[in-house]
């Protein structure tokens, strides 16, 4: 009677404890929730801060401010190089683009963004309630319409440490991700394209991007002269972050490009060989470039090779090079505005 009685019990103990090692697992090769929660794209781009701020013992240096994002500073609080932790871009190809893209009719690229850091939700919303030209309350969630450059640009206050945006034309887009942001966070979630190549990122990578490639779009720019054909790219980096602060070490670069079929792909790595052939040469020929021991060490360190399919470079980036990019520093770039920083309109 004692064996039928503790039977069950242990069945369901170990039931309970298979479930929880794989969600576990799942989560742990899940997106970072920031990006589960940005709408279906063709592009995204995700950065953690948090090991940029541990490259050196010392602060950030200074930089200037513009008067439209001094006066965002003031009136909210939030300074994006000191209290920004996190953020996920999504890039919304427009849909006359070679084979279509998620942007719609805009001529031009769109963009929805999640922000995680430290907010004063309530200094927040009263800035954004200021400079929009409409509020719309969808599901107890305030959304700001802000005019910028002829397009609206929406912003929604998700919780007390995460912002969304977007200045895609459709209001549904940003409608969605604050749905997604009511729901219990789920490893299933997520863009189809992120989920898709999310597992090629590397294990705590603090910068990544998954894209699919048009290089025949104008957008592109010089593209074409590496990929013959549309190809979907992964690129992100791995650290080891017991050891920290990041005083040495380097970030392990893999970018990924996965072509239709082997010969575009043994095209993509031919091209980029006879260019990493061709920078040597020309470095051997003039000499070195300097003395920066750390750069030195980046290019020395580049790859190329093909498998199957795939063109894959790898890199290795002293953790030096991004130390002395942020001490050499000394004025932000007007485009770090944030873009709410418009020209305040009364709410209406």
């Amino acid at each position: 009677m004692r064996i039928r009685r503790t039977l069950p019990i242990a069945l369901a103990v170990v039931i309970v404890a298979a479930a929880v090692t794989v969600a576990v697992q799942l989560r742990k090769h899940a997106p970072p929730e920031a990006a589960r929660l940005l709408p279906g794209a063709d592009a995204f781009l995700y950065a953690d801060f948090s090991w940029v701020r541990r490259l050196s013992a010392n602060p950030l240096p200074a930089v200037s401010h513009d008067p439209e994002y001094e006066r965002f500073i003031q009136e909210t609080g939030f300074e994006f190089e000191r209290d920004l932790e996190t953020v996920a871009f999504a890039v919304h190809y427009p849909a006359n683009w070679p084979g279509g893209g998620s942007g719609g009719a805009a001529p031009e690229p769109r963009f929805s963004e999640v922000f995680v850091g430290k907010f004063d939700g309530g200094r927040l919303a009263a800035y954004l309630r200021h400079t929009a030209q409409s509020v719309e309350n969808y599901g107890s969630v305030e959304i700001f319409s802000i005019p910028v450059e002829g397009r609206s640009f929406r912003v929604a206050i998700l919780s007390v440490d995460a912002v969304a945006a977007s200045n895609h034309d459709d209001a549904n887009v940003i409608r969605g991700m604050v749905d997604r942001s009511r729901r219990l966070a789920s490893p299933f979630g997520g863009p189809a394209l992120l989920r898709r190549y999310y597992k090629r990122v590397q294990l705590a990578s603090p910068v990544w991007v998954v894209a699919h490639v048009v290089p025949s779009a104008a957008d592109f720019g010089g593209w074409s002269s590496v990929f013959p054909k549309p190809a979907d790219l992964v690129i992100s980096a791995s650290y080891n972050p017991l050891h920290l602060p990041l005083r040495t070490g380097a970030l392990h670069l893999r970018a990924e490009a996965w072509a239709a079929s082997t010969e575009d792909a043994r095209s993509i790595t031919d091209k980029l060989t006879v260019f990493l052939a061709m920078f040597h040469s020309a470095e051997t020929s003039v000499g070195s470039p300097g003395s920066d021991a750390d750069v030195k060490a980046l290019f020395d360190s580049l790859q190329v090779r093909q498998e199957d399919s795939r063109a894959v470079l790898y890199a290795t980036v002293p953790t030096g090079v991004f130390r002395k990019l942020l001490e050499s520093s000394v004025e932000m770039p007007s485009a770090g505005a944030p873009p709410a920083a418009a020209k305040p309109t009364k709410a209406r």
